[in-house]
């Protein structure tokens, strides 16, 4: 008897749903599908074309930028080193990157005549695992702190970087920050402060690091942060959301002028990586057996029970401390950890889920949530940005979820 409970009929009902309602209409090109439960793939599924102007099909050997996807990944490379002794949480980042050291909050003004005052206290380590540093993103278009973001390059990644790792993170901790660490959330470019951190504490290049304690471990072959030559034909065009019943517009198709070929300027852990939906699942599917899989441990089962946890202060939900993007109603049935975001609230989210459910997303429409309750996991790969556009997650999870007998 089979272990999995999914039902192959109703996961067509998805198959269709996402086949009529986004691929026929044109909103996008393809999508692929894989839903695992018990450890076990249930169903998996190539829709539509991967490359519209080419007429190719999606294969199950596509490769996808997952951009803050990457940010998981980042998350657990940085608690293997906190497993190992080697920092603490509440250890101030300025311990190990004293460019973060004395820093000063935003007031008024524009870059670079900011009016600032002292940060109350120092960047803890967990104040960037759980966006609540300070920083922020320059896409958010807040204040005129986003806009030096995007004057300066720091929202900037792949070889057309106008820094490298080492140089964005000296241009960054030279900029005040929204808020005093601590005082709120705000999405941010603190997961790639962390993979300099990881690249500081190992001793060792953040991208090797990633390779040789993650990818290699778990036979995850074509992640990285750029494609070889030998893979660009499995490489996905991206295409640019131009509202609904309006053809999306091509975004960097495979080739050799994409900033993801050749020689990467600035590694970025928190949206530089590329990746398929088997890689993928190698990393979800370790989480949610407890961190080891085929044998490899990633990461301590402790450990991330610990980092699957809401850590926001007072167990509220995103949209109460939220600035900018997650401030919605929406969000008050979600918290965040240590790189992922759990559920609090079932009821909150009006969605079928299960408490501490945990996931993220990336911007290019990508997702994946793990379910321990029920141990299910799901993986989504389309390449649309932005991943606002349509809200994938929440609008398959009621279609999943009916698709596992139970």
């Amino acid at each position: 008897m089979d272990r999995s409970a999914i039902n192959p009929e109703r996961m067509r009902r998805l198959d269709e749903y996402l086949q009529t309602r986004f691929i026929d209409t044109g909103k996008i090109a393809g999508a692929q599908v894989l839903i695992a439960h018990r450890g076990e793939v249930g169903h998996r599924s190539c829709l539509g074309l991967i490359d519209r102007e080419k007429q190719i099909p999606v294969r199950e050997d596509h490769i996808y930028r997952i951009y803050s996807m990457t940010k998981p990944i980042t998350s657990i490379a940085l608690l293997q080193l906190f497993e190992r002794g080697l920092l603490r949480l509440d250890d101030p980042v300025h311990r190990y990157l004293p460019q973060f050291r004395n820093m000063r909050v935003y007031r008024s003004g524009m870059h670079p005549n900011f009016e600032t005052v002292p940060a109350e206290r120092p960047i803890t380590v967990h104040d960037l695992l759980t966006h609540q540093s300070g920083l922020t993103y320059g896409f958010q278009m807040l204040n005129s702190l986003d806009a030096a973001y995007r004057e300066l390059g720091l929202d900037n990644q792949g070889k057309t970087a106008e820094h490298t790792l080492e140089e964005w993170v000296d241009v960054l901790a030279g900029l005040p920050l929204l808020f005093s660490p601590g005082e709120r959330w705000c999405y941010s470019v603190a997961t790639d402060v962390i993979g300099y951190l990881v690249q500081v504490i190992s001793g060792m290049p953040f991208e090797d690091y990633l390779k040789q304690h993650i990818f290699d471990p778990l036979g995850m072959v074509d992640t990285g942060f750029s494609v070889p030559e030998d893979k660009l034909d499995r490489f996905a065009p991206c295409y640019l959301h131009a509202g609904d019943g309006v053809e999306p517009i091509l975004q960097e198709a495979a080739g050799s002028n994409s900033a993801y070929v050749g020689a990467v300027r600035r590694i970025s852990g928190g949206g530089g990586l590329v990746s398929t939906v088997d890689d993928y699942h190698r990393f979800a599917g370790a989480l949610a057996a407890g961190g080891r899989l085929d044998g490899v441990e990633v990461i301590g089962s402790r450990t991330l029970d610990f980092a699957r946890q809401n850590h926001l202060p007072g167990n509220v939900g995103l949209a109460a401390r939220s600035i900018g993007v997650f401030s919605d109603e929406v969000f008050h049935g979600l918290g965040f950890g240590l790189g992922v975001a759990p559920i609090i609230s079932p009821q909150k989210m009006q969605v079928t889920c299960s408490m501490g459910e945990y996931s993220w997303e990336g911007m290019a429409s990508t997702f994946f949530w793990i379910d321990p309750v029920k141990d299910l996991l799901a993986i989504f790969m389309t390449q649309l940005i932005p991943f606002s556009a349509y809200p994938f997650s929440r609008l398959t999870k009621p279609l999943i979820y009916a698709g596992v007998d139970e």
